[in-house]
Parts: C-alpha cells; structure tokens; sequence
C-alpha cells in the first residue's frame, strides 16, 4: 500500500474517517473529500497537518477533479442515519445518483478500483431471513425511508454498469449497522441515541414494542471488512456486519446496564417502513475475503460508551 494515493469521499464522516486514518498508517496518501453535511472535520482533525493527507471541502453531486495518480476510490458520502436523510431526502439522493457517478468517473479516469459502500437497507424490510446477497429486497419506492434506500439500490445498479459496460474495477460492500466511537450523540440512530439517554439520565426511547431485531457491528470489524474487499478484485456485493442479532428492547437493556444507568425505557411510535428483522448471511465474505466479525457486542458497546462520556461534554446539541 506505501506509494499508493486513495480517494475517499465522505471521508469526514463516521466510516470515512476511519478509512482514512487506516490507509494513512498504511502508508498510503489519502485525499478525503467531504462536504460536511453530515461530517465533520473533528473526525479528522488528528490526520491534518500530516503530509500524506489533505483534507479537500467538495460537493460530490458538482463536478469533482483531483490531479495526479489517483490508485483507489472509497465512495462512502452520503447521508446515513433517518434523521438525516428525512432532513435532506434531495441530497441524499443527489449523492446517491450524480455523486455516484462523478465518483465512478473519478475512477475510471484514473484506472482505480472503485468501492460503493452500499446499505443493507438494500433490502427493505426483508422477506429472507437472514439476508443473503442475492436477495433482492423489500423495498417502499415512495416511502419516507426511499430516498435512502432508493438511492443506494440505484448507486448499485449504477457500479455495475460501469463494470460491465466500462470494465471497470469495482466492488460493492453492503454494510450493516455499524456502530462505535466518532458517531454523532444525536445523528438519530438507535445506539447513539440509547447511549446518549442512558448516560444523560433520560428515558430511553424504543420505538414499537422492541421487538424488530437489529445485528450490529463494531466499527473496527467494518472497516476490515471494507479494506479487505478494497484490496481484492472482488465485485461483491458483499454483506460486512455482526450475525449476532438482537431485539431493540435487548439492545436498550444492555445499554442501560453497561451504562450503569437507571433511566426508564419509554415504547414511542414506530417509524413507517421500520425494519422488522435485520441479520446478515456472511458467509460469502468469509469465503471470499476471508473475513468475519471479531468483536462482540458488549465488547464494542462498553467502547462506545466509554467514547461518548467524554463526546457528550463537547458536542453541541445541534450536531
């Protein structure tokens, strides 16, 4: 990897971060392309100043031009959690179609491997349990979680194609709830938002009666999977995430206990077009990439809490 220049758009985000920290250490230049929507440059502020990566604010859905040798793309800009998206249902799915695309052509241009960090929203709320990849999905086209969904589905459709009209070296990562340190303490999604009540003191709300399932996987495990796909001439698609599935309400309980809080859990409406179950098949990642999930849940929960003790003192509210 030393010598090597790899792009990473969203890389001011929660995973893009990690990756580009990650190929820092291994040697490689990183140029991270982020627009702060819903990033930010805290994520990165301890990479700055480094020689071998340069931070660059740019909208991925204008035109996007970096010189040089270029040896890798990691397309991950995009909104991720529902709060997010339902607040920018335009630019969410902006990023997913022309800033796929402006991403896609980046690569090709350069004769890099493309990555598209791709959702396990893919598949809706899913009919197949657990979910393989080939699967197509369950998908609400005009529902409020779509522009997300859609959006994702479609950047699929669209690396594809330029695989196998353009030849191009491409490869899709389907991820699943990953979770850890450098999230948002209210970006909205479920285990930021359990932490963020349970060590304020707060109810902790869960939405329906908890019991649609969630498989959540520590950023760490993520983010090997991904380079693992990065560094094969697999095309996926690929399910990364944790098999070990659980209820919502476990979740809020186990939060609550290694939080060593005493706040209630407080049932709220459940989200339209909420996934019932959620649990990935990766079997075809071990196989393929030699990969599988190595931290547990409570290992990678009480790390997250530790993180976001000293996070809820700095964050603003807004955030």
């Amino acid at each position: 990897m030393k010598g090597s220049r790899v792009v990473v758009t969203g890389g001011a985000g929660f995973l893009g971060s990690y990756l580009c920290e990650r190929f820092v250490e291994r040697g490689a230049a990183v140029v991270c392309l982020d627009n702060f929507l819903t990033g930010s440059p805290r994520n990165v502020e301890h990479l700055i100043g480094r020689p071998a990566f340069r931070l660059v604010e740019c909208d991925l859905t204008g035109f996007v031009h970096v010189p040089g040798q270029v040896d890798l793309v990691l397309h991950f800009a995009s909104a991720a959690s529902p709060a997010d998206y339902l607040r920018h249902p335009i630019e969410t799915l902006k990023v997913g179609s022309m800033g796929t695309l402006h991403a896609l052509g980046l690569a090709a241009e350069k004769g890099a491997r493309f990555v598209l960090a791709s959702t396990s929203e893919v598949y809706g709320d899913p009919l197949e349990h657990p979910q393989k990849e080939t699967y197509w999905g369950n998908v609400n086209p005009v529902g409020p979680r779509s522009v997300y969904d859609e959006a994702k589905r479609f950047a699929e459709s669209l690396t594809t194609a330029y695989r196998n009209a353009r030849g191009a070296d491409t490869g899709i990562v389907r991820i699943f709830n990953t979770y850890g340190p450098r999230m948002r303490p209210y970006d909205g999604r479920a285990i930021p938002t359990f932490i963020r009540q349970a060590l304020l003191g707060e109810p902790i709300t869960v939405t329906g009666d908890g019991s649609q399932t969630r498989s959540i996987c520590y950023v760490d495990d993520t983010i090997d999977g991904v380079l693992a796909l990065a560094d094969s001439d697999f095309a996926g698609p690929v399910n990364i995430g944790n098999p070990a599935e659980m209820s919502m309400a476990e979740l809020a309980e186990t939060i609550r206990d290694l939080a060593r809080s005493s706040s209630p859990i407080r049932f709220v409406e459940r989200p339209v077009d909420d996934p019932a179950v959620r649990r990935p098949d990766t079997s075809l990642a071990e196989e393929r990439l030699g990969w599988r999930p190595r931290i547990d849940p409570v290992t990678g929960l009480r790390r997250t809490i530790d993180w976001f003790e000293k996070a809820l003192t700095t964050y603003p509210v807004a955030s």
